[in-house]
């Protein structure tokens, strides 16, 4: 069967929050671009994710003109309410005296991708789903820009439904298909530089429908626990386990039984509709582009979900990489292309260092089996130190914000 050859600025792989943020907004500055996504529109629309948008990315889709894709959802109505071993902390660690956490919101990472997808399709964009066999051709040409002609630049292939073979050339290629999507692995291995942690515990997430109430966080020596709202019909609940734990040890009614116990409280129970064991990690691959090809999102760093910024380090490297190629394009200025690497591993590393933070001071201050007891009750008077001192206050605010 014949191949069918096509051309454009910027070819995104993967249809996630990285991928459509990023059309969206080359899209709305007159920069080509095909999104591919080898899932279909109904999986990559259902499929359940945490999602909690901070006040540095809100701010940022408002300052595009894409605040449609946010506004349907409301800043939490009350703080997430922590318990220790039992008692409910009386302070309020989210003092937010200097407004950081006005515009954070609480989302279902489904229905933003729900939205960035309709607003992608409604205003032109190419989107095409069930491309399969994707692979990224010749993707250390030298950027030359102006000069450059078909033979020169870089090229993906993939399947169409119809089966057929396409080749798109493309000036760059935009990685944000995930931590196990073929972008990453286009890469040379020796091109790269991994950087993993690997924290020795894991979570039981649970996906349940449950009414939600306002989302908590309990510490218990038997391990971390939370309810955080998703959507208005059902609940993720979160159960620190052992990284070797398998889901047939965790039937239904060990799961409300653990939950109550750590939470020292009667909670709702209900049907529950999914489960799955994460360990907890932090990676980093460095660098985040190798010639043509740019790395976003989860195809280049991964965080532990206790710091809820996985999907605002994909936001911000989606917008660093739009402001470069727009420059690139319109203004023939490549600066911003060379430091994108540089410059979202900056704001990469700043957050690993609060995830790490905020998820070995959560998990110690309850499990002393990991580091012990000293460190168990070293990070609980760090925490009370969180809860009452505004200055400590201050810097965990900027974090969890994200406006640090």
């Amino acid at each position: 069967m014949s191949e069918t050859a096509e051309n454009t600025a910027v070819v995104i792989v993967g249809a996630g929050v990285a991928g459509l943020t990023l059309g969206n907004f080359l899209l709305r500055n007159g920069i080509g671009c095909v999104v591919l996504e080898k899932r279909s529109r109904e999986y990559v629309e259902r499929r359940q994710r945490a999602g909690t948008i901070d006040s540095r990315g809100v701010r940022m889709f408002r300052a595009w003109g894409l605040e449609e894709v946010v506004e349907s959802f409301g800043a939490p109505e009350e703080s997430i309410g922590f318990r220790m071993d039992g008692e409910e902390f009386t302070n309020d660690p989210f003092d937010d005296e200097d407004g950081d956490f006005a515009d954070m919101v609480f989302c279902p990472q489904q229905v933003l991708v729900r939205n960035l997808t309709n607003a992608f399709l409604r205003d032109g964009g190419d989107l095409r789903y069930e491309s399969v066999d994707i692979s990224l051709e010749d993707i250390d040409r030298e950027d030359v820009g102006s000069e450059d002609v078909d033979g020169a630049r870089p090229r993906v292939r993939y399947r169409d439904t119809a089966g057929a073979t396409r080749v798109i050339n493309c000036d760059y290629i935009a990685g944000c298909d995930g931590y196990h999507g073929v972008s990453r692995d286009s890469v040379p291995a020796d091109a790269l530089t991994r950087y993993s942690y690997d924290y020795g515990y894991a979570w039981l997430s649970v996906l349940a429908e449950v009414t939600p109430d306002p989302a908590a966080m309990a510490i218990h020596s038997r391990g971390l626990a939370g309810i955080i709202p998703r959507g208005t019909t059902a609940s993720r609940l979160y159960l620190q386990c052992a990284p070797d734990d398998t889901l047939e040890q965790w039937p239904d009614e060990r799961v409300w039984s653990e939950l109550e116990a750590r939470f020292g409280v009667p909670v709702a129970t209900g049907p529950v509709l999914h489960k799955q064991i994460l360990p907890l990690r932090s990676v980093v691959y460095s660098p985040m582009s190798h010639g043509r090809l740019y790395l976003l999102g989860d195809a280049a760093h991964i965080v532990p979900p206790m710091s809820a910024k996985g999907i605002n380090l994909a936001l911000h490297d989606a917008e660093v990489f739009a402001r470069a190629v727009i420059a690139r394009i319109q203004k023939d200025d490549p600066a911003l292309l060379t430091g994108y690497s540089e410059t979202c591993l900056r704001h990469v590393w700043n957050y690993q260092a609060y995830a790490a933070w905020i998820t070995e001071l959560m998990h110690n201050a309850g499990d002393a089996s990991y580091e012990g007891e000293f460190r168990k009750q070293t990070a609980r008077a760090e925490l009370e130190r969180q809860f009452t001192s505004p200055t400590a206050n201050r810097l965990f605010g900027e974090f969890a914000a994200g406006v640090n």
